[in-house]
């Protein structure tokens, strides 16, 4: 059964059916031909993979970054960030990255973040002389951070699939993030040095203190949310309720940038993007049970036990294979599938799964950034104007760029475990 699911996957792919339908159509398949199971058993297994409380998280962090967005936060934290960074050259191009690591504390989606900062700051680097490939490709890769930094939707969901604390994912998150925060600032500001990119970019800078006091409010909103997580005040679900009721507010009534005809659009395309994501987890969450029971994870252990003999060896053939599996599937799919089966390999081989889990997370987001179906390039291609083939070369670098930083987070365990292991000390 296993191997007619996953040859029915690869045709549904190649006939550019959606990944969600795909990997349900080819559950379906599995049953239906190639099994004795009830095809009952299907929409119990769909509704009991999204029955679980800490998914209900991901609707309300996605409505969250959309109030952020229309509400003024976004716009408060730019100016912010480039009060820091923007007296530099090249300091517009580190202040794209530097915001999207703040927003990513309250969004948790790398695509809500290149929507929210990229429709700013996209146009700001192109009216700077950035070429507009340069900028679309900065923006993809920097809201990747929006999934690596907590709080982070494919964390909450790795966290559900292999059974690990949630809390101490998103704690986990933070070493990864910084660091690959940091290289792509490097990065960018030594590329805009030799490019000559972003010499006029302290035009239109406020001053650190000015930049501060008018985002103050916006500059809170990760802190309560942060904090109350880990000062066990809410747990993440109800953190992201805290969440959109800190932007609903501050948005209408403090900035007033928000109307009340505002909040139909917001919304409703907060609802469409979680249902969207709902329906993946639902699909996947299927075909996770059918390749369970028919002891694929089982298989492949041993597989990876008998060729793979040490945990440097394992990471390197896992790390290839997800950096491959995150090119064509979308990330929550992947974790969702994935998790259960390689994070009980990954403990048996001695590896922490919290370290593992951040592993994966990172790895996976490289897919949002990878052609062909990179959705943070989609989403940047569409906020640019550009089509997608334009940024493909001025990606390189930045894909390469976390890719050092993927392998440093690697075999460094205590880059992920450190901030972990101090706050839940054991």
């Amino acid at each position: 059964m296993p191997s007619a699911m996953f040859a029915s996957m690869v045709i549904f792919f190649a006939f550019s059916v959606p990944i969600a339908i795909s990997i349900g159509l080819a559950s379906v398949t599995g049953i239906h031909f190639f099994s004795s199971i009830p095809m009952l058993v299907a929409p119990k297994e769909m509704f009991s993979a999204i029955d679980k409380f800490a998914l209900g998280a991901i609707p309300f962090f996605i409505l969250a970054g959309n109030l952020m967005e229309v509400g003024g936060i976004s716009n408060r934290l730019v100016n912010f960030a480039k009060s820091i960074v923007g007296g530099l050259q090249g300091g517009l191009a580190m202040t794209c990255v530097m915001t999207c690591m703040i927003f990513a504390a309250v969004s948790g989606s790398s695509v809500a973040t290149t929507f929210a900062i990229g429709a700013i700051l996209i146009p700001a680097l192109i009216r700077h002389g950035y070429p507009t490939n340069f900028a679309a490709a900065l923006q993809a890769t920097s809201a990747e951070l929006g999934v690596i930094i907590p709080p982070s939707i494919p964390m909450i969901l790795y966290g559900v699939s292999a059974e690990v604390s949630i809390g101490e994912l998103f704690i986990a998150g933070f070493g990864p993030g910084l660091l690959i925060g940091g290289g792509l600032m490097f990065f960018v500001w030594c590329w805009s040095k030799y490019k000559g990119y972003g010499k006029n970019d302290h035009i239109g800078r406020m001053t650190f203190g000015h930049a501060t006091k008018e985002a103050a409010l916006a500059l809170m909103m990760p802190v309560i949310i942060l904090g109350g997580i880990y000062g066990g005040i809410f747990t993440p679900t109800e953190a992201a309720v805290v969440a959109v009721f800190y932007a609903l507010i501050v948005g209408l009534f403090i900035y007033k940038e928000i109307k009340f005809s505002d909040l139909y659009p917001i919304f409703r395309k907060s609802v469409i993007s979680s249902a969207v994501i709902m329906f993946i987890i639902a699909n996947a969450g299927l075909f996770s049970f059918l390749i369970t029971r028919a002891g694929v994870p089982e298989a492949i252990g041993d597989f990876l036990k008998a060729n793979l003999t040490s945990p440097a060896m394992f990471l390197l053939g896992v790390n290839a294979a997800l950096f491959i599996i995150g090119m064509f599937i979308e990330t929550s799919a992947s974790i969702i599938v994935l998790a259960p089966i390689l994070a009980p390999v990954a403990v048996k081989f001695g590896i922490d799964p919290v370290h593992f889990g951040t592993i994966m997370v990172v790895n996976l987001a490289l897919g949002m950034i990878t052609p062909p179906f990179g959705v943070n390039l989609f989403a940047a291609c569409t906020v640019a104007k550009i089509s997608l083939d334009k940024i493909i070369r001025e990606l390189i670098p930045f894909v390469l760029c976390v890719l050092c930083c993927l392998l440093i987070i690697t075999y460094v365990p205590q880059v992920s475990l450190f901030l972990r292991d101090l706050v839940y000390a054991r």
